[in-house]
C-alpha cells in the first residue's frame, strides 16, 4: 500500500540591508497661515537640494516631497478652553539611500533642524536581490520537505519518496498562512571627538519561505 507522507519545508536566510527608505517631515505652525507655510517651504528647499546631489553622488537613488498638508486647530487649554487659532503646514519627503554612511550624516544634520520630524527608516534588499533571494530560499524550503519526507518514510521503512504536491502554506490544507515576519532596525548613538553622531546600524533582512508538499513513498 502506498504511504501518503504530508510535510511543511522551511528556509531562511540573512542578507545585509541593501537599502534604506527614511521617511521626514517639515512642520511649522503658527498664528499667521501664509507664514506658518513659507516657513515650511523655505526649510523643504535646501532639503529637497541636498537630496539631488546625494543622487548625483549615487548615495540616493530615488527621492519624493509629493505630499503637503495645512490645516487649522483651535487647542484646548489646561482650563478647558479653547486657544486661539493654530495653523499647521507639513509637507512629507521620502528617499532611498544605498549608502548608509551618508544616510547617518543626512539624518544626524535634519534631525536636529528644528521644524524637520523623522518618522523612521525602513530597512531591506534590492528588489532585484530579493527575488533572487527568495528564488534561493524556496528551492532551499523544497530540499527541506524532501528530507523530512525522506525522514518519515525511512522510519517505517519505505522507499524512496515521489513528490505528488507542493504548494504555498496552506494550500493543501485549510490552514491559514504564518503571518509575515517583520523587518527589525537598530539605531545607536557614537560619540566622536566629543560630538554626538548618529551610527545606523540596520540587522539583516530576514527572508523566510515555507512550503507545503505531499510525497508518496512505496
Amino acid at each position: 500500500m502506498t504511504l501518503e507522507i504530508t510535510v511543511r519545508g522551511s528556509a531562511e536566510q540573512h542578507h545585509p540591508a541593501e537599502r534604506a527608505v527614511v521617511s521626514l517631515a517639515v512642520a511649522r505652525e503658527g498664528a499667521d497661515k501664509k507664514a506658518v507655510f513659507e516657513g515650511s517651504v523655505a526649510i523643504q528647499e535646501p532639503l529637497t537640494s541636498q537630496l539631488r546631489g546625494l543622487v548625483d553622488l549615487h548615495a540616493v537613488t530615488t527621492w519624493s516631497s509629493d505630499q503637503v498638508r495645512v490645516y487649522s486647530h483651535r487647542p484646548w487649554d489646561s482650563a478647558g478652553k479653547r486657544g486661539d487659532t493654530v495653523h499647521v503646514a507639513r509637507v512629507n519627503v521620502q528617499a532611498e539611500f544605498t549608502d548608509f554612511e551618508r544616510l547617518s550624516g543626512f539624518l544626524d544634520f535634519w534631525s536636529g533642524t528644528e521644524g524637520v520630524e523623522v518618522e523612521g527608516v525602513t530597512w531591506d534588499v534590492t528588489p532585484k536581490n530579493r527575488r533572487t533571494y527568495e528564488d534561493e530560499a524556496r528551492k532551499a524550503a523544497v530540499d527541506d520537505a524532501v528530507s523530512k519526507a525522506q525522514s518519515y518514510a525511512n522510519a517505517v521503512r519505505r522507499g524512496k519518496v515521489v513528490a505528488q504536491h507542493l504548494a504555498d502554506p496552506g494550500m493543501l490544507t485549510s490552514q491559514t498562512d504564518a503571518p509575515a515576519r517583520m523587518m527589525v532596525t537598530s539605531a545607536v548613538m557614537d560619540s566622536r571627538d566629543g560630538h554626538p553622531t548618529l551610527d545606523l546600524t540596520p540587522e539583516h533582512i530576514v527572508i523566510h519561505v515555507d512550503v507545503d508538499a505531499r510525497f508518496l513513498a512505496d
